[in-house]
């Protein structure tokens, strides 16, 4: 192979790694990554944390606070973040996000009552997941306003 047929093989190797990493940066890809997550969290069939009550009872004897609800609030907080910010990095309207979550979260816990037997619907949990949609909208409004700013 001459030195032209290897710097074109390389140019299309770029050409292709790159479109890769450009496919990586799209917020609706990592939307429908994080929506197969989330389906797959809330709908299976049994509680997520079972087998982990030894831990959350050793976690709870050490700070008497940090009691199973709180950190099943937070747990749903973390959960529903990247949901606001890939949300308000997608939407044209971020005024949409708030509405989304809230949908979602209720078509969860419903789909919860309707379908799984072994797991409890909360109406906490709907808080904690607009919550955490809220955080992670503020997040990405945050660094947008942040970056156009910018250095100081």
């Amino acid at each position: 192979m001459d030195t032209d047929a290897h710097s074109v093989a390389d140019a299309e190797r770029s050409r292709v790694r790159g479109r890769g990493t450009q496919v990586l940066r799209e917020p609706g890809v990592w939307l429908c990554g994080y929506l197969a997550v989330l389906a797959a969290i809330a709908f299976w069939p049994v509680p997520v944390d079972r087998g982990a009550g030894p831990l959350l009872e050793r976690i709870e004897q050490l700070i008497p606070w940090l009691t199973y609800d709180v950190i099943e609030f937070a747990a749903n907080v973390v959960l529903f973040m990247p949901f606001g910010a890939l949300l308000a990095l997608i939407l044209p309207r971020r005024r949409w996000v708030l509405p989304l979550a809230l949908l979602v979260t209720v078509a969860i816990e419903a789909g919860q009552a309707l379908l799984l037997t072994q797991r409890t619907p909360a109406f906490s949990d709907n808080v904690a997941n607009v919550l955490g949609a809220a955080i992670g909208m503020l997040g990405v409004m945050a660094v947008g306003r942040m970056r156009s700013r910018g250095p100081r």
